[in-house]
C-alpha cells in the first residue's frame, strides 16, 4: 500500500482515537502510550509475518497484539485493536500512531524537533536553538539531537514534515547534481 494511501486510510481512525482520548481523564498520554506500543510491536519483523499469515483471522490478529501488549492496553484500547483487526486495517497501526501524535503536538501547542549534527551538540547551543524555534514557530519545543559523523559538518533539522538540511553532506549533494 503507497506511504500517502495508508495515510488516508489511518487519518479516521486516528481523528477517532484523538477524540476518545480527549475525553478521557490522561486520556492523550494513555492512547499515545498504547498506539506507540502497538505501532513499535507491529513493525517488529517476527510480528509482521504473523499478521501477514493469511491463516490468521481478524480475532487472531487482535489476540497476538493485545496479549504482546496487555500491560499497555486499557479497554477502550482493546476495542480499538478488535476494530482494526475486523476491518483489516491493522497493518495501519504505526501511520495511525504517528497521526494521533501529530494531533496531540498540535492541541497541545508542542512541536518534536530533532536535530542531527556531526558533533554533540552543546547544552547552550540547544537552549538557543530551542528558543528561536519556539519564537518562529510559536509552539513549545522538545527538542532532540543525535550525532551523525558522516554529516561532515553543519546540521540537519527535521520537524513533522519538514527538514532542513543545512550539512556539509547535503550542499556537497546539492553541489554534485547542480555539476551533473
Amino acid at each position: 500500500m503507497a506511504e500517502a494511501e495508508t495515510t488516508t486510510i489511518a487519518r479516521p481512525y486516528a481523528r477517532a482515537a484523538f477524540a476518545y482520548a480527549q475525553g478521557e481523564n490522561g486520556g492523550l498520554d494513555n492512547w499515545s502510550t498504547m498506539l506507540g506500543t502497538l505501532a513499535a510491536v507491529c513493525a517488529t519483523p517476527l510480528v509482521r509475518e504473523a499478521l501477514d499469515n493469511p491463516a490468521l483471522a481478524a480475532s487472531g490478529q487482535a489476540g497476538l497484539l493485545l496479549d504482546i501488549c496487555s500491560e499497555e492496553m486499557n479497554d477502550s484500547g482493546r476495542n480499538f485493536v478488535g476494530l482494526l483487526a475486523e476491518y483489516g486495517r491493522i497493518e495501519i497501526l504505526p501511520s495511525i500512531s504517528e497521526l494521533f501524535e501529530l494531533f496531540k503536538s498540535s492541541y497541545e501547542e508542542t512541536i518534536e524537533v530533532e536535530i542531527t549534527s556531526a558533533f554533540e551538540v552543546e547544552d547552550a547551543d540547544k537552549e538557543q536553538l530551542s528558543t528561536a524555534l519556539k519564537t518562529k514557530l510559536q509552539r513549545d519545543v522538545n527538542l532532540s539531537t543525535a550525532v551523525d559523523r558522516s554529516l561532515l559538518g553543519g546540521v540537519i533539522i527535521r520537524t513533522e514534515d519538514t527538514v532542513i538540511d543545512n550539512s556539509v553532506r547535503g550542499k556537497l549533494e546539492k553541489l554534485a547534481q547542480q555539476l551533473a
